[in-house]
C-alpha cells in the first residue's frame, strides 16, 4: 500500500461519516476551547486586579478542574457511538482484505486528524474568546481592564497536554474493540439486537434504595454543616439510582404498556413499544446520561444565580452596620482603658474626616462552639485543634450577651434571675425545649425572641448559632474561664462588639476605613475592623466568579445533553430505518410511520426532564440550607430562580427534541 493510503481512507471516511463525525468534532472544539479558557482565566496576572483575586482564582481552578475530568468522561461517551455505526465498516474492510492492523492504522489517522482539527480550532475559538469572557469578569465586577492581549502558554501546553493524552486513550479504546472482534461481529456490530430483557428485580430494588437514601438525606438533614458533608455522598445516591431505575424501571413501564391490550394493540404504539422494549437496555444509560446532566444546569445555574442576584442580601447579613470593630476584653486591658481610648480615637478620626454616624450598635460578648444533644450542649466533642467535629448533624455555636447591653440596644426593660436567660436561634432552626444545660448547669428559657443583636462574625459562622441573653458581665466571666478549662489555648475569649453606620458615599468609606486600620494600629488595637464597603469588592470576586463559572460549566453540560441526544436519535434512526421500511412493505403508511415514531420518542423522551424536575425539587431544601452557609436567607429568590432556570431549560429541551426528532425522520425515510 502507497505511504498516503491511509491518509486518504481516514479522510475520506470522516467526510462519508460527516452526519456523526462533524457533530462530535464540533464538540471537541467546544470542549477544548471552554478548558482553555478557564484554564487561561486562572493564570490572567490581570485577575490579580479584580476583586476578590484570590477566591477567584481558586474558583477559575477548580472550574478548569472540573471541565478536565468531564471532558475525559463526555469524549469517550460520545465516541461510543461513532465507534458502533463505524463497525459493520470495519467488519467490509476486514472482509475485503484488510487486517485488523491496517484498519487500526486507518483508524490512527482519522483521530489524528480529529485531534489536531479539534486542538487547532478549539485553541483558535479559546484565544479568540479568552480577552471577551476577561472582560465579561471584569465588567461584571467592577474590575480594572488590563489593555493588551494576554496568550497564556501554561495554557496551551495544559490544554495540548490534556487533549493529547484523551484522544490517545479513545484511539486506544477503538483499537481494543476492533482487534478483540471477529469480522462477523463487526458487520452485526452497528445493528446488533438484544434479548429482550428481563425485569432485573434486584437493580430496580437497588434504584430505590439509592434512590430513597439520596432523598432522604436531602430532606431529613436539618444542620447546614451536615448538608455540606453529605451533599456528594446524596449526589453520588441519586447519580447510581438514577441509572439503576431507568435501567430496570424503564423496562418494567414498557413490559406494562405491552400488556395494556387498549394501549399496546394499536398501529403508532405496538412498533414502538416493541422497538424501545429490545433495545432499552442500552437507551436507558444515554436516558439517564441526559437525565443527571440536565439535573446539573438546572442546579448550577439556579444556584449561582441565586446567590448573584441575592449579593447584596447576603452582603447586609454578613455586615449588619457599615463599619464593625471587635476587640478582646481582659483584665489587663480593663485596668488600662484600654477600649475607651481606642473608642475616643474613632470618634476623634469621624469628626475629622467628616463622617456623619447615622447609628452604632456597641455590647459585650461570648461565643464558642459545643454540640447539641437534645437540650444538652457539650463541649468536650469539638476538637478545634483539627478542626474536626464529634456529630457534623449537632454541631452550633453559643453566643451569650450580658442583659445590660441588649435592654441598653432594643429599649426592652428585660429582667432575669439566676440561671435564666432569653433565647433566640437564627436560620429557622427548631428548638422546643423550655431549658438548655451548659456545663452541667441548667438555664430555664424565659422567653424566645423574633430577632437578634446578630453581628458579622456570628452571620459568617457556618454553623447555626443560639443565642442567650444572660443576667450579667459575671456570667460571662464564669462561662469564659469553663470553656477555656476545655479548650485551652484554643479558647475563645470575651470580647466587644462596635460598629457604626453611615451615609458617607463607598468611596469615602473605603478611605475612612484605611486610615482607621493605620490608627488603630498605632494605638495597638488589639483586634479587628471590618468594612461593608471594602467587603463588597471581595463578595463580587467570590459570587461573581461562582455565577460565572455556573454559568460557564451549564453551557457545558447543556451541549454535551444536546449531542447525547442528538446520537441517540441518530442511532435510533439507523436501526429504525429498516424496520420501518419493511412495515411500509406490509401496508403501514408513512402516516403511520410518523405516528409510531412520535409514539416512540415520546414515550421516553421527556422522561429525563421529568425525572430532572423531581431530583431538582427534591434537592431544593438540600441546596436552600447550603445556601444559609453562604448568608442567602431569601428563599423565595431561590425558588423563582430554580423555577425560570427550569422553564427556559424545558423550552430548550423541546427545541432539541424537535430538531433531533426531524434528523431521525430524514434518516428512517
Amino acid at each position: 500500500m502507497s505511504r498516503g493510503f491511509y491518509r486518504k481512507l481516514a479522510a475520506g471516511n470522516i467526510r462519508k461519516n460527516g452526519g456523526t463525525y462533524f457533530p462530535y468534532i464540533l464538540t471537541c472544539v467546544f470542549t477544548v476551547a471552554m478548558y482553555y479558557i478557564v484554564k487561561s482565566l486562572s493564570l490572567n496576572p490581570g485577575l490579580a486586579q479584580m476583586p476578590g483575586a484570590t477566591t477567584l482564582g481558586y474558583t477559575m481552578g477548580m472550574g478548569s478542574r472540573i471541565i478536565m475530568v468531564f471532558s475525559l468522561i463526555f469524549l469517550f461517551y460520545t465516541n461510543s457511538f461513532l465507534v458502533k455505526r463505524r463497525k459493520k465498516e470495519f467488519g467490509v474492510f476486514n472482509i475485503l482484505g484488510m487486517e485488523k492492523r491496517h484498519i487500526s492504522r486507518a483508524l490512527f489517522w482519522e483521530m489524528l486528524f480529529v485531534a489536531v482539527i479539534s486542538l487547532c480550532g478549539g485553541l483558535l475559538v479559546g484565544i479568540a474568546l479568552d480577552k471577551v469572557m476577561f472582560l465579561l469578569i471584569a465588567k461584571m465586577l467592577g474590575g480594572a481592564v488590563s489593555l493588551g492581549f494576554y496568550l497564556s502558554g501554561k495554557a496551551v501546553w495544559a490544554t495540548v497536554s490534556l487533549f493529547g493524552v484523551i484522544f490517545l486513550l479513545i484511539y486506544a479504546n477503538m483499537v481494543r474493540q476492533v482487534q478483540w472482534a471477529n469480522p462477523v461481529e463487526l458487520l452485526k456490530g452497528g445493528n446488533t439486537g438484544e434479548k429482550e430483557p428481563r425485569v432485573k428485580w434486584l437493580m430496580a430494588l437497588l434504584g430505590v434504595i439509592c434512590l430513597g437514601a439520596g432523598y432522604y438525606v436531602a430532606l431529613a438533614i436539618t444542620n447546614p454543616i451536615a448538608s455540606i458533608g453529605l451533599f456528594f455522598p446524596a449526589v453520588m445516591l441519586v447519580i447510581a439510582g438514577t441509572y439503576f431505575l431507568f435501567t430496570a424501571g424503564s423496562i418494567a413501564l414498557l413490559k406494562l404498556l405491552r400488556k395494556n391490550k387498549n394501549y399496546y394493540y394499536k398501529t403508532r404504539h405496538f412498533t414502538s413499544v416493541s422497538g424501545l422494549l429490545y433495545r432499552m437496555k442500552r437507551n436507558a444509560v444515554g436516558l439517564a446520561s441526559i437525565c443527571v446532566l440536565s439535573t446539573m444546569v438546572l442546579v448550577m445555574v439556579s444556584s449561582t444565580t441565586s446567590l448573584m442576584i441575592g449579593m447584596e442580601d447576603i452582603l447586609e447579613a454578613r455586615y449588619p452596620n457599615d463599619f464593625a470593630l471587635y476587640t478582646r476584653i481582659d483584665g489587663e486591658l480593663q485596668e488600662q482603658g484600654t477600649w475607651e481610648k481606642q473608642m475616643a480615637r474613632v470618634s476623634q478620626l469621624q469628626e475629622e474626616q467628616g463622617i456623619p454616624v447615622t447609628g452604632e450598635m456597641r455590647y459585650s460578648y461570648l461565643s464558642f462552639a459545643a454540640v447539641r444533644h437534645g437540650d444538652t450542649f457539650e463541649l468536650g466533642g469539638v476538637d478545634l485543634t483539627k478542626g474536626e467535629f464529634a456529630d457534623l448533624e449537632f454541631i452550633s455555636n453559643l453566643f451569650f450577651v450580658p442583659l445590660a447591653d441588649y435592654n441598653r440596644l432594643t429599649g426592652a426593660h428585660k429582667t432575669l434571675k439566676s440561671g435564666e436567660v432569653l433565647f433566640y436561634a437564627n436560620r429557622n432552626i427548631s428548638y422546643e425545649a423550655d431549658s438548655l444545660k451548659v456545663f452541667d448547669k441548667e438555664y430555664a428559657i424565659v422567653e424566645k425572641l423574633d430577632s437578634f443583636l446578630e453581628n458579622g462574625v456570628s452571620a459568617a459562622d457556618i454553623a447555626s448559632t443560639y443565642y442567650l441573653v444572660v443576667r450579667d458581665m459575671e456570667e460571662l466571666y464564669g462561662l469564659e474561664e469553663r470553656q477555656r478549662e476545655v479548650y485551652g489555648e484554643n479558647a475563645s475569649n470575651l470580647r466587644v462588639y462596635y460598629g457604626f453606620d453611615t451615609d458617607s458615599d463607598a468611596r469615602t468609606q473605603e478611605t475612612f476605613y484605611s486610615d482607621l486600620r493605620q490608627v488603630l494600629s498605632q494605638e495597638e488595637f488589639a483586634g479587628t475592623v471590618e468594612s461593608r464597603a471594602e467587603a463588597r469588592l471581595d463578595f463580587f470576586g467570590v459570587y461573581g466568579g461562582l455565577f460565572f463559572l455556573g454559568i460557564f460549566l451549564g453551557s457545558l453540560f447543556l451541549v454535551a445533553t444536546v449531542l447525547i441526544i442528538y446520537y441517540k436519535q441518530i442511532s435510533e434512526g439507523y436501526e429504525d430505518k429498516e424496520r420501518f421500511v419493511i412495515m411500509q412493505k406490509v401496508g403501514m403508511s408513512w402516516a403511520e410511520v410518523r405516528a409510531s415514531i412520535r409514539s416512540q420518542v415520546l414515550t421516553v423522551f421527556f422522561l429525563p426532564l421529568l425525572a430532572a424536575g423531581i431530583h431538582v425539587a427534591v434537592a431544593f431544601p438540600l441546596i436552600a440550607r447550603i445556601l444559609l452557609l453562604f448568608n442567602l436567607t431569601n428563599t423565595r429568590l431561590y425558588v423563582v430562580c430554580t423555577l425560570m432556570c427550569f422553564l427556559v431549560f424545558a423550552a430548550l429541551y423541546v427545541a432539541i427534541y424537535s430538531w433531533t426528532a426531524r434528523t431521525y425522520y430524514r434518516i428512517v425515510k
